[in-house]
């Protein structure tokens, strides 16, 4: 039985780290906002050892910036760092996907079945909200699990959480999404039948139809 390369558990400092990364990926915060320290304390209720430790973890994984003697800053969106983000994620993630449908095993396509099965009731929902996004993220960690490498795996959620802070932001868009929505039962049907081509080939349609939606925010704006 193949060992999915699933990513160690107890990585990070401590609960305060997991609900700053969900917001920030969220947008519960302005891009390019600064954090005031005593304000997090107190939302979050906190002390401040474990916040600066948190902090500081979020500014090494990229959610923050830290500016010398000046505390932190929630990075700006650019679409150069949005084209940049997609084309990496597409690069790793076809990868992943190709290496995880050769080495995945029977438990593997139990667990996509389930996780699919999940992600489909959520999906009668219009309004995509934080249940939604969480039971999203567990099937593209679930799709790419055996892929035999806990780094590549690492890589891939920090891209994720990157391109997120942009998708999320982005506008409705019904027509697009639903077919974001249906792509992904056809990308467990690849990978259950062992086509890893045609998974490769709909995973990089699905992160461009995605991007669009990221995009959307820019043309919105401009």
């Amino acid at each position: 039985m193949n060992k999915h390369s699933q990513l160690p558990a107890g990585t990070t400092s401590s609960p305060i780290y997991d609900v700053l990364r969900k917001d920030l990926v969220g947008g519960r915060f302005a891009a390019g906002e600064k954090l005031a320290i005593n304000a997090l304390k107190e939302h979050y209720q906190v002390g401040l050892s474990p916040l600066r430790e948190a902090l500081n973890k979020l500014a090494a994984y990229g959610l923050l910036i830290q500016e010398n003697q000046r505390g932190f800053r929630v990075p700006k969106l650019t679409r150069d760092e949005l084209d940049d983000i997609a084309r990496l994620r597409t690069e790793l993630e076809g990868m992943a996907l190709e290496r995880a449908i050769t080495h995945g095993d029977a438990l593997w396509e139990a667990e996509l079945l389930a996780a699919a099965h999940r992600l489909k009731r959520a999906d009668v929902s219009l309004d995509k909200g934080e249940e939604w996004e969480r039971l999203h993220t567990q099937f593209h960690r679930t799709l790419v699990a055996p892929c035999g490498s806990v780094w590549l795996l690492r890589f891939i959620e920090q891209l994720h959480d990157q391109f997120d802070r942009y998708r999320r932001l982005g506008p409705k868009m019904p027509i697009i999404r639903q077919e974001l929505d249906d792509q992904h039962h056809e990308l467990v049907d690849l990978a259950l039948s062992r086509d890893a081509n045609a998974a490769r080939a709909l995973m990089d349609d699905h992160i461009h139809k995605s991007y669009e939606v990221a995009l959307a925010r820019f043309q919105a704006h401009a």
